[in-house]
């Protein structure tokens, strides 16, 4: 039996496929795995590279078959998805993956720790428990504005609400539909402090790293987004430079160029939207500032005199990741840029 060399690993939940080629190109095995055999079936094969697909598993398998000794590589499914012949089957993903993970060309995800995705995960449960959050209050407001009982938007009306829930004198609100607002009262209220130790746990990830103290100096990024970086990008020299890592999180114009001519459209919004939605989130809050306290930047300052705010917020957002990839890549500290005379 030759020699594999290369294994494209189709990993799901109960079933694994696998497809091995050796030196030459050649099929040479080609097999379904239960998940409990997975793991021995690679620990009795000689060293060879594995391809994977990236995904919420992904990052799992591969740790264990690289402490097995093998060389594994993870891959977006999407550059993947090209080399799928015909038809969706496992086996075919199987012999794709095999194929995709032998270019030279392709791009590979750098492998989490379980730290950084613990951090990811404080990350996604907070998105979950903020969408609970207004969940909750609107049901609250939609159920008592049936009663007639309608409050302003904002903290200061929904607190407003509550007290009339919890005030059984105001005959207002009949008693069944009483007990129905306090069951959601409740929920609200265990969903906040949720919130509230979710924020604190956030933070101090964020400050327990020496890379996140050093994002955090920069302006526009907080403990939030400086923990998120640190958790969602396990290795910056993936990306050759601060414009691939911009590239990666969409804040680059979209392309669609042809005979020699470039066209730019709108930024293209790919890759991971979380980055990006927090890094325009804190251009703004740096804009709002150097709208009412001026900036040392003076190409910040000109360019809101001559673009949309919301616009030069995401330029701004694009130039914050590339001194973000700068700093994690080189280990510096985020320097104030000079005052220039005039």
């Amino acid at each position: 039996m030759a020699t594999i060399v290369t294994i494209g690993l189709d990993i799901a939940k109960s079933v694994f496929q696998i497809h091995g080629i050796d030196a030459a190109g050649a099929v040479v095995v080609r097999r379904k795995l239960s998940r409990g055999r997975v793991l021995a079936y690679f620990e009795a094969l000689p060293r060879c590279v594995i391809g994977l697909e990236a995904c919420n598993t992904s990052h799992h398998w591969a740790r264990e078959l690289t402490a097995l000794g093998h060389d594994v590589r993870l891959m977006p499914a999407q550059y993947v998805k090209p080399y799928v012949k015909r038809g969706k089957t496992d086996a075919a993903d199987a012999e794709a993956i095999c194929e995709a993970v032998t270019r030279p060309t392709m791009r590979f995800v750098a492998v989490k720790t379980p730290e950084q995705q613990s951090v990811m995960m404080l990350h996604r449960v907070r998105l979950m428990l903020n969408r609970q959050r207004t969940q909750l209050s609107n049901a609250l407001r939609a159920h008592m504005a049936e009663f007639g009982v309608v409050a302003p938007v904002g903290r200061v009306g929904l607190e407003r609400l509550l007290s009339i829930v919890a005030d059984c004198a105001d005959k207002r609100i009949p008693t069944d539909a009483r007990v129905c607002l306090e069951m959601l009262v409740r929920q609200l209220a265990v969903v906040k402090t949720q919130v509230l130790e979710n924020d604190r746990r956030i933070r101090e990830s964020a400050r327990a790293t020496e890379v996140g103290r050093r994002l955090m100096a920069i302006p526009g990024v907080g403990p939030l987004l400086a923990s998120a970086f640190v958790a969602s990008v396990a290795d910056p020299r993936v990306f050759k430079t601060g414009r691939d890592l911009a590239a990666w999180i969409g804040l680059v114009p979209k392309q669609n160029s042809s005979g020699g001519k470039e066209r730019l459209g709108g930024i293209s919004r790919a890759g991971n939207g979380y980055l990006r939605q927090m890094l325009v989130v804190g251009a703004m809050a740096v804009i709002r500032q150097a709208q009412r306290h001026g900036n040392r930047r003076a190409w910040l300052l000109q360019l809101l005199a001559r673009r949309a705010t919301k616009v030069a917020a995401v330029a701004l957002a694009n130039k914050t990741a590339r001194m973000v990839w700068a700093l994690m890549t080189s280990g510096e500290v985020y320097r104030e840029p000079a005052v220039t005379a005039a």
